[in-house]
């Protein structure tokens, strides 16, 4: 099979299997990478890639001074890939089977100080749209992908049981976030400002598309460095979830259903880089 068919296809079953944008933007480049190296060395067709061609590949990511995180995203877009071509026939062996991830240290998460997170809420404060952004993915732990998906009708702001409604995707299953005062006003408040045109989505733009990804990262970019807070990103009000309740005694299993964690092991993690937890018992979220 030729590297650019195998290519194509895979890129639209990405995309059938409904995977994030920025994750079939990471694994087109990637694969994009490994073709143009294959090609260079007159590896002919997919059917003729071995493992030692692979390795020579990753090897060449070494010499190149890529670190070991992009190169174990590369091996599983690769793995992936072969993955993807074994299953539905295109190649009768797989060759990336026993490649191997680089060991990477993990570092400690970016947990927001209360004094962090009171200055971000004042610094957007004005901007009634950003703050409800803000206060939903610190109030719920939400992906920043999840948020740009966010419908309408699965926030229900008004009910004597605020909460947000996910639908299942790819691996996350469906779940439930309560949601607290400070989110429900935040939201509340951009609802009566947010642009009256027809859009099931809940964050939009002035002509009613959905905001993208990169636009609400760069957004809240910028209100983190209008609020001095230094080397933060938009995934840490996640972080910053997640080990606030930890902290303050949430129950592990809730808060990992709620997080949308596949693994107890993820939220655990947490647990490290936290100072004398309290005892676990409530199986309620507190408040930020």
């Amino acid at each position: 099979m030729e590297f650019k068919k195998g290519h194509e296809n895979f890129i639209k079953h990405l995309k059938e299997i409904g995977r994030p944008q920025t994750t079939v933007v990471a694994y087109t480049k990637d694969i994009e990478q490994l073709i143009s190296h294959l090609e260079a060395r007159n590896v002919e067709n997919l059917l003729t890639v071995e493992f030692d061609n692979l390795n020579e590949f990753i090897d060449s990511l070494r010499s190149s001074n890529y670190t070991l995180k992009s190169i174990s995203r590369k091996i599983n877009s690769i793995k992936t890939f072969f993955k993807y071509l074994n299953n539905q026939g295109f190649v009768k062996v797989n060759p990336s089977k026993d490649l191997k991830h680089p060991k990477v240290e993990s570092k400690a998460p970016r947990i927001l100080s209360r004094l962090e997170y009171g200055a971000l809420r004042d610094a957007c404060r004005e901007d009634v749209r950003t703050l409800a952004m803000v206060e939903i993915l610190l109030q719920t732990g939400l992906r920043i992908s999840e948020l740009s998906e966010l419908k309408v009708g699965g926030v229900e702001v008004e009910s004597t049981s605020p909460k947000l409604t996910l639908p299942k995707k790819n691996a996350v299953s469906a779940r439930e976030i309560p949601l607290n005062k400070a989110a429900v006003t935040a939201v509340k408040k951009y609802l009566e400002e947010r642009p009256r045109v027809a859009s099931d989505f809940l964050f939009i733009t002035k002509s009613g598309n959905p905001i993208l990804i990169r636009n609400i990262r760069s957004t809240i970019d910028r209100y983190f460095d209008l609020a001095g807070i230094k080397d933060a990103k938009v995934n840490d009000l996640r972080h910053t979830f997640v080990a606030f309740h930890l902290q303050n005694g949430t129950n592990i299993q809730t808060l990992s259903k709620i997080s949308g964690h596949k693994r107890l092991s993820t939220t655990e993690k947490y647990l490290e880089f936290i100072e004398n937890p309290k005892a676990q018992e409530s199986s309620e979220l507190s408040i930020l």
